[in-house]
């Protein structure tokens, strides 16, 4: 285990979980919260950007592990774990695994909101 590297996580963790805080207050503002769109906003952008840096690390850029870990798994982590789940779901189609890609975007969402409603029921069961 590299301390170094957990380290230049958490603050990427930190930045970005601040800067999720930040556009969900400016989305809501100006548009409402009748519709969650400030999920949605971040989670779009934060995919996006992981598609550039992870295209841009490949062809041209040449960043460290160490800064890779802070911009991809600290930095768009905080700021979104969906980059995380989409570059997940993007490798697996570029590895032709197109069927296990569709496995792990059903499971994942299916499984995440069961999970949810799991953890709220027992929370209900235990503090009502």
């Amino acid at each position: 285990m590299n301390w170094t590297v957990v380290g230049v996580v958490a603050a990427g963790g930190a930045i970005g979980s601040a800067a999720r805080y930040l556009v969900t207050v400016l989305v809501q503002r100006a548009i409402g919260t009748g519709f969650p769109w400030w999920t949605l906003s971040v989670n779009v952008v934060g995919s996006f950007i992981m598609g550039v840096l992870v295209a841009a690390i490949a062809l041209r850029w040449s960043i460290c592990q160490t800064g890779q870990a802070f911009l991809m798994i600290g930095l768009l982590g905080g700021f979104t774990t969906f980059s995380a789940f989409s570059l997940d779901v993007a490798t697996l189609i570029e590895r032709n695994a197109v069927l296990s890609a569709g496995g792990y975007v059903a499971g994942s969402v299916v499984l995440s909101i069961g999970a949810l409603f799991a953890g709220m029921a027992m929370a209900r069961a235990l503090f009502a």
